[in-house]
């Protein structure tokens, strides 16, 4: 089977074609990405990637999506798209359609892969057991929670969460002056304000404020370039706070989903 593969984001919108065997292997060919800010809405996208891909595209899609999925409109999280379920077969112009958050994609991902795929990085190093929960999360624009639970027998079960939208705690005078700093803009300061990636901006100014330096307003990608190159010293402190935070969240998340 030939379907279309969607992952839409807050920022960018990836596509490629998939083929799916009969054993279930997945092979997917070059993504191509696109901004979502450069599209009026998630047609329009759909409408470029086809011209990209010569006028035609198979008669299926599969959409991941970051925020919720319920309902009879479908609104992102940190993107002013909107998308109808209802009218996706006649928009696209496709006979089949699924739509899954993001993460919960991530997480059906996470259960099919061997165990070479998985990284120790702390706590005690022996193979992952073949029962029970793992937690999945990672930040991009916004930060995208989800688990699964493996039954020890190859069947598992994933549960898509916004557990990116809880509240932030502070664990040092760092992070109280980040939580004082970003209580100026938000009513509620949600871990996905401290853990995502433009999030590496407030991180950045709180550091040269807590420094007495001057606060420069370079965009979230060069704070990470300037930061991962050694280039900048505060902007690598930031990189290095953003690492410490997200460890403490993914922490807390495990903490609270269980194992």
């Amino acid at each position: 089977m030939e379907l279309v593969a969607v992952d839409i984001g807050g920022t960018h919108a990836r596509f490629a074609l998939a083929t799916v065997a009969a054993d279930g292997m997945i092979v997917l060919d070059e993504a191509e990405t696109l901004h979502t800010a450069d599209h009026a809405s998630f047609q329009t996208a759909w409408e470029d990637f086809r011209e990209r891909r010569g006028g035609t595209l198979p008669p299926a899609v599969s959409m991941a999506i970051a925020g919720p999925v319920g309902g009879e409109v479908i609104r992102f999280t940190n993107n002013p798209w909107i998308i109808r379920p209802a009218l996706v077969k006649e928009k696209l112009g496709v006979e089949r359609y699924s739509i899954v958050n993001d993460f919960e994609a991530v997480a059906h991902a996470v259960a099919r892969a061997p165990d070479d795929q998985f990284v120790h990085l702390a706590g005690p190093e022996k193979p992952l057991g073949a029962k029970g929960t793992i937690s999945v999360l990672g930040p991009g624009t916004g930060l995208g929670v989800a688990h699964l639970w493996r039954d020890g027998k190859g069947g598992y079960h994933v549960q898509a969460t916004e557990g990116g939208h809880v509240d932030f705690a502070p664990l040092d005078s760092i992070e109280d002056a980040i939580l004082a700093r970003l209580r100026k803009r938000h009513t509620r300061v949600s871990v996905e304000r401290v853990v995502a990636g433009p999030a590496i901006c407030d991180l950045y100014q709180t550091l040269a404020a807590l420094e007495g330096q001057a606060v420069h307003e370079f965009e979230d990608i060069e704070i990470w370039t300037r930061g991962t190159s050694g280039e900048d010293s505060l902007a690598a402190a930031a990189v290095d706070r953003f690492c410490l935070s997200l460890g403490s969240v993914a922490g807390d998340i495990a903490l609270a989903q269980g194992g």
